[in-house]
């Protein structure tokens, strides 16, 4: 892929990642909101793509879009009260929010142009850059990781326990 495409794929997916996220938190539908969070997540998948980060991108839709499609399934299960009509779904604040996210961006800016932390050098790439994350999940991330799967089994647990409701 020759330079301008990357420049042009990256904006568009960078549109299209600021768009499903920005209907992720407006959409009143939880399965809309599920499905635009999808999309937004398989957009990151994409953009790992561009910056040959293939094992990641692979990561990315496996676990992340995996597990979103799940968690739709649960949530989905869980809050069908909260798809009644007569549930008013609207956020008052929305003014307060804006601006919140303006201060945010402003904030952020001068934080990465002032700051020197976004201006490193990439280090190149390992050879087997796929065996050097296995490495390191094996050895020096090794507890991070096996919390994090025994966190994800107790949620699927406790999700499935709620789902089923008190038999009688």
């Amino acid at each position: 892929m020759t330079e301008p495409h990357v420049g042009l794929m990256f904006w568009i997916l960078g549109f299209v990642i600021v768009a499903s996220s920005i209907m992720v938190v407006t959409l009143k539908n939880i399965f809309h909101c599920a499905l635009a969070l999808i999309v937004a997540l398989s957009g990151v998948a994409g953009i790992y793509i561009l910056l040959n980060a293939e094992f990641l991108a692979a990561v990315q839709v496996l676990i992340y879009v995996g597990a979103v499609a799940t968690l739709m399934i649960f949530s989905v299960m869980l809050t069908s009260q909260l798809a009644s009509k007569a549930i008013i779904q609207t956020n008052r604040n929305w003014l307060l929010a804006l601006l919140a996210s303006f201060m945010f961006v402003i904030v952020g800016f001068i934080l990465v142009e002032g700051t020197h932390i976004w201006n490193k050098q990439a280090a190149p790439l390992p050879d087997q850059n796929t065996l050097a994350i296995g490495k390191l999940l094996m050895t020096d991330f090794m507890l991070p990781f096996e919390i994090v799967s025994v966190l994800m089994l107790a949620a699927m647990i406790g999700a499935i326990v709620l789902a089923r409701g008190e038999r009688s």
